[in-house]
């Protein structure tokens, strides 16, 4: 139990001779302790201060790396939120796609309401003190749509999302078309 077995950390393979942590050879075993450089997962250090401060907006920064404006000569396309399909591309914020095999998808988070509104309560109310015909105000109802159709497409490694209001029951089965064209030029 007194015997000590050699540290399979150390530089020195053969566990023998040199200080503890110290390599034998020099320029073997530079292994030190954290992730040295910068990389994945650990901070980035600082760009550099740039050298003048821009007086007109706009000067000095970079320009996006996608094209804005549909490519020339490409037939008319059609667009879902923040999604264009342009030619053969799908032209997002986040930048270009290819059509071709494109998976798109839907999801409905939208409700409808329906409700009496106010004015129908104060009426029935009001008509009931002079005749019994005033409950039938209590009929009137309101409809209201609140929330939102979430569309995604993935392409080329890429994905994106964009969130359409509705702006009626029927938006759902309006996207649902929309979508499906959109898949039929995917394949």
């Amino acid at each position: 139990m007194s015997e000590q077995q050699p540290n399979p950390y150390t530089s020195d393979p053969a566990g023998q001779g040199g200080q503890p942590g110290t390599p034998a050879t020099p320029g073997e075993g530079d292994y030190r302790w954290g992730p040295g450089e910068a990389s994945y997962g650990y901070p980035q250090p600082y760009p550099a201060a740039p050298a003048y401060q821009p007086t007109i907006g706009g000067a000095g920064m970079p320009t996006p790396a996608y094209p804005m404006a549909a490519p020339a000569g490409a037939g008319s396309g059609f667009s879902l939120g923040d999604i264009t399909v342009v030619g053969d591309q799908i032209m997002t914020p986040s930048g270009p796609m290819p059509l071709r095999g494109a998976m798109w998808n839907a999801t409905d988070f939208s409700r409808t309401e329906e409700k009496i509104p106010p004015h129908a309560i104060v009426l029935a109310i009001v008509f009931f003190i002079f005749c019994l015909l005033g409950l039938l105000f209590l009929l009137m109802k309101e409809k209201t749509t609140t929330g939102y159709v979430q569309v995604t497409v993935t392409s080329g490694g890429r994905h994106h999302s964009t969130m359409i209001p509705a702006a009626g029951p029927h938006t759902y089965q309006w996207v649902m078309s929309q979508l499906n064209y959109a898949r039929s030029l995917s394949m």
